[in-house]
C-alpha cells in the first residue's frame, strides 16, 4: 500500500481507499494525479452513483492536487454525476450515428415509459434518465447504457423487455 495521507474526517471507506491505491501504484509517485478519474469512479460508485463536493475535496486532498482541478475533471466527463441518480441509471445516447437512427423514438418511449424526462428520477428512486453524447456503438445504433451493460439495436419493444427485467 502507497503511504498516503488521509484526510479527516474521511467519507471514503477503507475499501475505496485500498482500490485508489491500487490505481495509485499503476503511477509514478510524481504523477499520481493521473489516478484522477479512478478515483472520482470509486467515490461515485461509493456513494450510491453520485459525488458530492465534499467527496472531490476529499479525493483532492488524497491526491495532493488542487481541489479545483480535481472538480475540473468531475464536471468536464459526462460520466459523472453532481446529483442522486437512480438505482438504474440510463444514458441514452442521442448523438448523429443513434440520432439517424431514430433515438427520437427511443428517448420518446423511455420518457413515456417511465413518466420522467431527462435528468430526472422516478419516484420510487429505481431509475433516472440521462442524455448522453456518443457510447462508442454506433453501429448498432440506437443504443443506450445501464450500469455497466450496452443495449444496442434498440426498438420500444426491447426497451421494454429490458425494464421488465430490471424492476
Amino acid at each position: 500500500m502507497l503511504a498516503q495521507r488521509k484526510p479527516r474526517p474521511t467519507l471514503l471507506t477503507s475499501e475505496s481507499y485500498a482500490e485508489i491505491d491500487r490505481w495509485l501504484a499503476k503511477y509514478p509517485p510524481e504523477r499520481k494525479q493521473s489516478a484522477v478519474m479512478a478515483a472520482l469512479t470509486i467515490a461515485q460508485d461509493q456513494n450510491g452513483g453520485w459525488l458530492t463536493s465534499e467527496l472531490v475535496n476529499e479525493i483532492a486532498d488524497y491526491l495532493e492536487m488542487p481541489a479545483v482541478a480535481v472538480q475540473e475533471v468531475a464536471t468536464f466527463y459526462s460520466m459523472y454525476e453532481h446529483k442522486p441518480v437512480g438505482q438504474h441509471k440510463i444514458c441514452v445516447c442521442t448523438n448523429v450515428s443513434c440520432m439517424l437512427c431514430d433515438s427520437e423514438r427511443i428517448v420518446k418511449h423511455l420518457q413515456q415509459k417511465l413518466g420522467i424526462g431527462f435528468g430526472q428520477i422516478t419516484p420510487d428512486g429505481k431509475f433516472s434518465l440521462k442524455e448522453v453524447e456518443c457510447l462508442g456503438a454506433c453501429v448498432n445504433a440506437p443504443m443506450m447504457l445501464i450500469g455497466k451493460t450496452y443495449y444496442e439495436n434498440l426498438t420500444p419493444e426491447k426497451i421494454d423487455d429490458i425494464l421488465a427485467r430490471l424492476n
